[in-house]
């Protein structure tokens, strides 16, 4: 094994250290190349997501290496649920899927990183190929050279915009608020109503959603676990997103708002929403949320993701819309299906991204158009009914069930 067959490790560099980066830092170090992941923020990234929908490529790297049993990584949820106005079952049906979140993925794949491994507040400043490889400038100085620049640098990728300046996220027209509840500060009938399920309420050109998720101490037991929820709204591109968009510091925002910097305003409004709109379990539980999170929802579309001696992976490359719950199942299968060319073509990188490309670039855009179905049908066209299967899955709507 060697890089451009001259015996040694290929060097990877991953430009980005959340779920996708981290992964393919895994897989790639796995496989034997030589692998450093720069990540931008100085501080580690916990605190930055909320739930996350398991899928096989997902929780591939903690059954291969036994991290941990998937029961200690999230429960398994049996039931789907639709609830009414009033907060009474609609309907019920069976489910197979188990729901994690953000933080209890981001420990485990971070932890078992050494530090010189994983470099937080480092951010990539530019790069160059040639037909060797790859260099890596940094800002504040300093360079890397690798045969592999792997871009996991999210939606708004600097990578991308480099290499594919005429691709730029696709507004769909609503954002979706986000909040986490301890299980034990909800009222007994709440918790009667969501307990154990996958719960949905529709609503016009609206849905809301919740499920359980690991506390923050990664528990999850029964009354230390965070109830996890998103409600979708409607917003109209121009002024009325750019106002919401706007942070407590007066900064607008491209993408999504963290805890603490919403606005004043657009916090009383969802508030004052929610006491009219939603049943009175949903309504608990945006009430018992100190502060709200949103995030606009975006799509992207690729025409390319590898580029030489470079490619894009995750959220750089397709960006879904979150309704088929799979954003960090394809950075993940991303992440092994490059491992696994990788290895065929013998670590003769581009030889390995021209096996890789053709499968990934026909897995994001049949995934990004089922994700852009199902939210049309939900806020827009408003033919989702009560009682429809969740439209979750990778490949193909239900292969995310683990039991």
């Amino acid at each position: 094994m060697g890089a451009g067959g001259s015996g040694r490790a290929p060097r990877v560099v991953v430009a980005g250290g959340s779920i996708g980066g981290l992964t393919a830092a895994h897989v790639l170090a796995d496989a034997g190349c030589d692998v450093v992941v720069l990540e931008r923020s100085p501080e580690p990234l916990t605190g930055r997501g909320a739930g996350i929908v398991l899928h096989p490529a997902t929780v591939r790297w903690w059954r291969d290496h036994a991290v941990r049993p998937l029961d200690e990584l999230g429960p398994r949820m049996t039931r789907l649920r639709y609830i009414d106005g009033d907060g009474a079952i609609a309907h019920e049906q069976p489910c197979r899927y188990r729901v994690s979140s953000f933080d209890a993925l981001y420990r485990d794949l971070s932890g078992q990183l050494d530090d010189d491994r994983h470099r937080l507040g480092v951010a990539v400043a530019g790069f160059e190929m040639d037909e060797d490889g790859v260099t890596v400038a940094l800002e504040g100085g300093g360079s890397e050279r690798a045969d592999l620049l792997v871009c996991a640098d999210g939606i708004q990728s600097p990578a991308r915009r480099r290499l594919l300046p005429d691709v730029d996220p696709r507004y769909a027209g609503y954002v979706a608020w986000r909040g986490t509840v301890v299980e034990h500060d909800l009222s007994e009938a709440t918790l009667d109503a969501l307990l154990g399920a996958i719960t949905y309420h529709l609503m016009p050109h609206s849905h809301f959603l919740t499920y359980p998720i690991p506390g923050p101490d990664g528990s999850v037991d029964v009354g230390r676990r965070l109830t996890n929820w998103l409600w979708y709204r409607n917003v109209a591109a121009g002024a009325a997103l750019d106002e919401l968009m706007t942070d407590r510091a007066g900064v607008r925002r491209p993408v999504s708002l963290a805890p603490g910097a919403v606005a004043s305003e657009p916090l009383d409004a969802l508030r004052a929403a929610a006491a009219v709109q939603l049943p009175p379990p949903l309504h608990e539980l945006l009430a018992a949320t100190p502060e709200p999170f949103l995030q606009a929802v975006f799509d992207i579309d690729v025409p390319r993701m590898a580029f030489g001696h470079a490619c894009l992976i995750g959220d750089a490359a397709f960006a879904l819309r979150p309704h088929a719950a799979v954003g960090s199942a394809k950075a993940a299968e991303d992440a092994w299906t490059l491992g696994a060319a990788m290895r065929a073509a013998n670590f003769e990188v581009p030889d390995a991204l021209r096996r890789w490309e053709p499968g990934q670039l026909a897995l994001g855009r049949a995934a990004l158009a089922r994700t852009r179905r199902a939210g049309d049908r939900a806020q827009h066209s408003g033919e989702w009914r009560v009682g429809e299967p969740l439209p979750w899955g990778l490949y193909e709507t239900g292969d995310s069930a683990l039991d």
